[in-house]
């Protein structure tokens, strides 16, 4: 099924444009409706630092990120409302790279690690020990070392919590406990304890302890028992941006708190919502942190005055649009018929960007000009569809919304061999999450356009001989 213009082309803009056109009557825009319908530059690419970033990392696909929105989104998250002191942990699963880590290490912004591997790979950055909160499904092997070095660790399961107490036994140590509070957030599910794929919170999900444990004395009592000290409290609910869904779970978060009168910090984790494309909402975070700010006032009230600091995690809202994904127009293919359709092939994608063939997730694009001049933009518009280079059916750059194996349309600039593709919001679980070297395509590198707009390598591209640099060829045996 066939997108009307209107509605396609409402999808090649980020949340952060207001745009209000008619729909195209024909493939070629008129001055006014080619300043709406096709932009001469992304969210904050122009044709020529596109190219400029093409040039510094030695060709396509690259991934670039904007320091000036990286910078800004950090200042947006620590200024989150609060009652009694904030401490905001990025979730650097969103996008580890090692300059992106210290750029918001720089603005004061701790880490909240989901592996042993990327605790490592923070303190390797630079990042102090005692900045890093892990929580994680796989408890690692060395997580005693990692204690004793400052890492906080968040038990999630109550074998975590076992292992956890029995290495450190009558000590006192301080840890904390990770709470399923029976409800989640997320962004593919139409209820709040529904399965979904961004939801993390309810029956449905397998992360945190789940809260009767807690609310049975189960928790309390192996905490009792290996003489532990819980000082924080954490809870995920996923992506949603819901402020009533957030204000009862902070509510029921406290509760848990009540329970352990050493507890002196709240963790309340899960992502917040971006709106890539128009029409999509981002959550205000001045509108969801408020009631939550209400509830920490009344808890402290309510138990002796005790203050407790609030923790948050963001990871899509600091780095989504200020990253984006820049390919280029490899080939262009077309099939005939009623069911026929215009293929543009990037030079990139599932080896990229997961997202569209896991969660059918839409991505704004713009088409620029090879030649990386603003003067070359054309006019001229069409309808395509766009796939990635891999050697898979999978592999769909603009599924239908929701629905990762149905294609559709994209109304775009028409676009030669040779330019430019950028696709934006591809800042979070993207470079960190794809299915890098699927068909033996190298790990593609990343750039940072500083606030001059000028561009750096933060990471190179993958030579081709690392990807096989691992195997073992036993002798004797071929």
């Amino acid at each position: 099924m066939k997108l009307s213009a209107a509605a396609i082309l409402s999808l090649a803009f980020g949340s952060n444009q207001c745009l209000a056109f008619s729909p195209l009557k024909t493939s070629v825009a008129s001055s006014t409706q080619l300043n709406m319908a096709n932009p001469t530059e992304s969210v904050f690419l122009t044709s020529e630092t596109a190219k400029k970033c093409v040039d510094v990392a030695g060709g396509t696909p690259l991934y670039a990120y904007s320091m000036e929105k990286l910078s800004q989104n950090a200042d947006d998250c620590l200024a989150f409302p609060n009652a009694y002191g904030l401490t905001v942990r990025y979730a650097m699963k969103a996008c580890p790279n090692g300059s992106i880590l210290k750029l918001f290490n720089k603005k004061g912004i701790h880490i909240d690690a989901s592996s042993g591997f990327e605790v490592r790979r923070a303190m390797a950055n630079g990042i102090p020990a005692e900045n890093i909160s892990l929580s994680t499904q796989e408890l690692p092997e060395d997580f005693a070392e990692l204690v004793d070095m400052g890492v906080k660790v968040n038990a999630c399961s109550i074998s975590q919590l076992e292992r956890f107490g029995q290495h450190f036994n009558g000590t006192g140590q301080k840890v904390g406990v990770r709470v399923n509070p029976g409800v989640g957030s997320g962004g593919f599910s139409a209820s709040s304890t529904g399965f979904s794929k961004t939801n993390v919170g309810g029956p449905a999900s397998s992360f945190g302890i789940w809260h009767e444990l807690v609310e049975d004395g189960t928790v309390p009592s192996i905490v009792e028992k290996y003489g532990l000290t819980v000082e924080r409290i954490h809870t995920h609910i996923g992506s949603g941006s819901d402020p009533a869904i957030w204000q009862a779970v902070a509510t029921k978060s406290l509760s848990f708190c009540k329970t352990f009168p050493t507890v002196t910090a709240l963790n309340l984790g899960g992502g917040y919502k971006v709106g890539r494309n128009a029409g999509e909402p981002t959550t205000d975070l001045q509108e969801i942190g408020g009631p939550v700010t209400d509830a920490f006032r009344t808890f402290a009230a309510e138990n002796d005055g005790r203050e407790l600091k609030l923790e948050i995690e963001p990871g899509t809202y600091l780095v989504a649009m200020a990253g984006a994904l820049v390919s280029k127009v490899q080939d262009k293919v077309f099939t005939t018929g009623d069911e026929g359709h215009v293929f543009l092939k990037m030079d990139a994608g599932m080896t990229d960007v997961l997202r569209p063939s896991l969660y059918g997730a839409i991505h704004p694009m713009t088409i620029l000009p090879g030649s990386g001049k603003t003067e070359d933009v054309g006019d001229e518009t069409e309808s395509v569809v766009v796939v990635g280079h891999c050697c898979e059916s999978g592999d769909l750059m603009t599924p239908k919304s929701g629905e990762p194996e149905a294609l559709d349309e994209r109304e775009l600039r028409k676009a030669e061999i040779g330019d430019i593709i950028v696709m934006d919001g591809s800042g979070a679980y993207c470079a960190g999450m794809s299915t890098k070297n699927y068909n033996s395509f190298p790990e593609a590198p990343e750039v940072l356009v500083d606030n001059d707009g000028n561009a750096h390598l933060i990471r190179a591209r993958q030579p081709v001989e690392a990807i096989w640099a691992n195997e073992c060829h036993p002798e004797g045996v071929f």
